[in-house]
């Protein structure tokens, strides 16, 4: 994954990353984005990774990854 990709998680959109070993997760803010979380990516199943490394955003192990980092995110109050 070269460039940012777009999710949509539940209701919400997030774009993705990659940050070196970790992935960056954001919200558009505008014409920007603001970065809430970097996951080191050692932490995601492997079903998720390799959901990454196609681009497959459908893909439901990637999506329930993600559901805990955006929760958490939420739940901090960002």
């Amino acid at each position: 994954m070269s460039d940012d990709m777009t999710i949509r998680i539940d209701s919400e959109q997030y774009v993705l990353r990659r940050d070196g070993e970790g992935l960056q997760v954001g919200r558009h803010n505008g014409g920007d984005v603001v970065w809430l979380e970097t996951v080191d990516l050692d932490l995601l199943p492997a079903p998720a990774r390799e959901a990454l490394d196609r681009g497959d955003t459908s893909d439901e192990a990637l999506l329930t990854a993600l559901r805990g980092v955006t929760q958490a995110e939420i739940e901090r109050g960002a």
